[in-house]
């Protein structure tokens, strides 16, 4: 496949620099859009020594203006934008009853917002060329809503429904631009260290953990195949999903007994601890938080999930042979 050119959004950690480093694996050329210079430098670095071309974009996603700034530079002086993948968030780890107006504004205008403006500014450009593809990270928290991350969970509801829509107007319109969601998992990324949180505890990911790299050869996979709708990384994000259709219910009152405990670790949380919020994590000292968050000792390389999910036809051919199998099994039997 040629090189292509990719935007990413929220690239200067977790998910979002691992996806960049899978795009550019491939030799894709890749602009890296986030606030915090320090991991954006870093992630480029990462971007070079993997074989692409790193275009780094300073940008707050929760500015319009700035999102469509970023993408005319990025077809000024890497060509025509291919891929855009909306992955930049914000959060607030804390009871609803303790955030701020401005808090949940901040987050719904980083985490849900600036999908809606990275996707204009990329539809912007694609529509005219009849061609390209959307990707947007979301999450199993795009369908179950957990205790503690009332905004995080609302902007990715919000993001869900924004997607089903758009999707329907462009096969209305028989475009060749396509838009594709990728529901994550929990997943080892830096978020926890410098996420604002009035828990008691460290935060952590619900287990079971997955790598980002999980979630970036994920994205690379729907950027190249975004004719399906979306797609499920993890077997936790298929589980909960299930249990969420058939018993929402019974699932409310399981993290509500479970939810508060199962997102902090034993240690006590830092009072000393970056908070991104407001400012990036990494824009005082130079830091650099990489992909990888502090749970590398209990997080999964590899997903069989996700395999499975990416070959629905091998997966329901094999089954499919199974079950004919079987039958024929039962039927010698009764003769």
């Amino acid at each position: 496949m040629p090189a292509r050119v990719v935007v990413v959004t929220g690239a200067s950690g977790g998910i979002g620099r691992a996806t960049a480093v899978a795009f550019a694996a491939r030799g894709d050329r890749v602009a890296l859009l986030a606030r915090g210079e320090s991991g954006l430098q870093a992630a480029a670095d990462e971007v070079r020594r993997a074989g692409g071309v790193a275009l780094v974009v300073p940008t707050d996603v929760a500015d319009a203006a700035a999102v469509e700034a970023a993408a005319a530079r990025v077809e000024a002086e890497l060509g025509e934008i291919d891929v855009w993948v909306n992955d930049a968030f914000a959060s607030v780890f804390s009871p609803f009853d303790q955030i701020s107006p401005d808090e949940f504004a901040r987050v719904t205008e980083v985490s849900y917002l600036g999908y809606v403006y990275g996707t204009m500014s990329a539809l912007r450009r694609m529509k005219s060329r009849d061609r390209g593809t959307i990707v947007q990270v979301g999450s199993a928290l795009a369908y179950r809503g957990i205790p503690l991350q009332t905004a995080y969970c609302g902007a990715k509801h919000a993001i869900q429904g924004f997607h089903e829509a758009l999707r329907c107007e462009l096969l209305h319109e028989k475009s060749n631009v396509h838009v594709t969601m990728v529901q994550m998992p929990a997943v080892n990324t830096p978020q926890f260290s410098w996420v604002l949180s009035r828990l008691p505890r460290h935060p952590q990911p619900v287990p079971p953990i997955y790598q980002p790299e999980v979630a970036g050869r994920a994205v690379v996979h729907a950027a190249d195949h975004p004719q399906r709708r979306e797609y499920w990384v993890g077997a936790s994000t298929a589980a909960t999903l299930a249990a969420n259709a058939v018993a929402p219910g019974l699932l409310d009152r399981y993290l509500g007994r479970t939810g508060f405990d199962s997102q902090q670790t034993k240690e006590s949380r830092s009072p000393d601890a970056p908070e991104n919020l407001w400012k990036p994590a990494d824009g005082d000292d130079g830091r650099d938080f990489g992909a990888h968050g502090a749970f590398d000792g209990i997080a999964h390389p590899r997903s069989a999930q996700l395999w499975a999910s990416q070959h629905h036809g091998v997966v329901g051919t094999v089954a499919a042979g199974l079950a004919a199998a079987a039958a024929g099994l039962v039927l010698r039997r009764r003769r």
